[in-house]
């Protein structure tokens, strides 16, 4: 399963803004570390106002910031919004399907299930998940060789 380009950037939009919290970002900020596109960054940022979940402020000091709490962002259902479909293979749509093999194949269940279990894991994440600091080892790992 591949992330289209657009929850790719909605993703890396709220972790640059949870990472942020103490101002203002701007659409720019977020194309230039990421080196993408202002254009698509927009639509995205447009989006997530819509939701909810980004706030917008215009003007000439304006720009964006995280409505709600990081703990409160689902990052399952930040995909499940972002994404057009989770159609694993041609037999997920009924409208496209001309496979021959689809009422005796058992992928198609198990391509089910594969996906199901890739939103449950991530229904568990939230963007403060993502956010939290792994602490730092203070001193060396060594590994011993016992001979």
């Amino acid at each position: 399963m591949r992330l289209t380009s657009y929850t790719d950037y909605t993703l890396r939009t709220l972790m640059y803004l949870g990472v942020n919290r103490d101002r203002l970002v701007t659409i720019q900020d977020i194309a230039d570390l990421h080196a993408i596109s202002k254009n698509h960054l927009m639509k995205v940022v447009y989006q997530l106002g819509l939701s909810g979940i980004v706030e917008t402020v215009r003007g000439r000091n304006g720009g964006l910031r995280l409505k709600r709490e990081p703990a409160d962002i689902n990052i399952g259902a930040v995909v499940r919004e972002t994404e057009t479909d989770f159609f694993m293979a041609e037999c997920f749509d009924r409208a496209s399907n001309t496979c021959p093999l689809t009422p005796n194949c058992k992928l198609k269940s198990a391509l089910g299930q594969a996906t199901q279990a890739y939103l449950a894991v991530l229904d568990k994440v939230t963007l403060e998940t993502l956010l939290a600091q792994e602490p730092t080892p203070s001193h060396t790992v060594r590994f011993h060789h016992n001979a």
